[in-house]
């Protein structure tokens, strides 16, 4: 297996040369969690950030950048990212990047940090609760649904997804608020980092991004609003951590689909140097800046998990 692994970076050194790869992650879970299955579980990211450590150069989100504007990444370069800001990114993440001394880059959406879960989280919570198996489903138009196996359960989670996902965010919180008084369920814990996590996370040596305030979809509001979404959140963290938020990821993260080239545009007018997308791909020194392609791999194995990241690169900006 060794050698397999040696050979696949070396191919990387031939095939990847001056090509960044980076890693999109949201959650990673302390045991495995059936409603969230491609979350990765702790011994799942443990041998991830093992093999990113041994066989990749892994970089922190700035120095890849300017190694790539100077014409000096180095071979099977690798950035960490997550997506959120969720709280098991400081109590399960960070610990284990910091055991393989891999950097990486946290996206917060400030919104939640003052102690409401993100709407997808709370549609996963509510179906997810074992205790029930029946539920009002009218405000969003599914009437009575039930559920009989875990399968079902994260169907109708995703079927509810699906048809929240695109409102306004406003109208989301609404509706899902209604989806939970209509069943008369309880709010589940926190996931999202408070103001002092995110402080101790940073102070950890984690670099924090921007990641909006309320997670919209940004295409779907005027300018002004992405302008105030995008800008309260810059603020909100520059004030929270005191140094300047120098990157930016897009919500759903699609172009056309969920942001648009008037929201790149605003990204750059607000000083950041940096937005990732979820296009899947590299970035070179020729790449947008503002819209770097992020990938990765969910494979169950070590083996294939490091074949595809090498397959990435291969692929190119495309």
């Amino acid at each position: 297996m060794a050698l397999t692994h040696q050979l696949l970076a070396w191919l990387g050194k031939v095939f990847g040369k001056k090509k960044l790869n980076i890693l999109i992650y949201h959650q990673v879970v302390a045991q495995h969690d059936v409603m969230r299955p491609s979350e990765p579980a702790a011994k799942v990211f443990d041998w991830q950030m093992q093999l990113v450590a041994k066989y990749c150069t892994p970089m922190s989100l700035s120095d890849a950048i300017q190694a790539l504007k100077s014409d000096a990444l180095p071979a099977n370069a690798i950035c960490v990212t997550f997506d959120d800001g969720y709280l098991n990114n400081l109590t399960v993440a960070e610990p284990i990047l910091r055991k393989h001394g891999v950097p990486a880059t946290v996206y917060v959406a400030t919104g939640y940090s003052s102690g409401s879960n993100m709407f997808n989280d709370r549609i996963l919570d509510l179906i997810g609760d074992t205790k029930r198996s029946q539920f009002n489903l009218s405000a969003v138009g599914l009437g009575e649904q039930v559920v009989d196996s875990n399968t079902s359960r994260i169907r109708l989670a995703h079927k509810v997804i699906g048809k929240v996902k695109y409102l306004h965010f406003h109208q989301r919180n609404e509706v899902v608020d209604q989806v939970y008084a209509d069943n008369k369920a309880d709010e589940k814990p926190h996931r999202m980092m408070t103001p002092a996590q995110i402080q101790e996370l940073a102070h950890k040596g984690v670099e924090i991004g921007a990641h909006t305030q309320d997670h919209p979809i940004l295409k779907s509001l005027d300018v002004a609003e992405q302008v105030q979404q995008i800008k309260v959140s810059k603020q909100t963290l520059e004030a929270m951590l005191g140094r300047p938020i120098r990157h930016f990821a897009y919500p759903n993260g699609k172009l056309n689909d969920d942001y648009s080239d008037d929201t790149v545009g605003i990204i750059e007018d607000l000083g950041f140097e940096t937005a990732v997308s979820t296009h899947w791909g590299i970035s070179t020194k020729s790449s947008d800046f503002f819209q770097m392609k992020r990938f990765t791999p969910w494979d169950t194995s070590p083996i294939k998990f490091h074949l595809r990241m090498m397959l990435n690169q291969l692929r190119g900006e495309q």
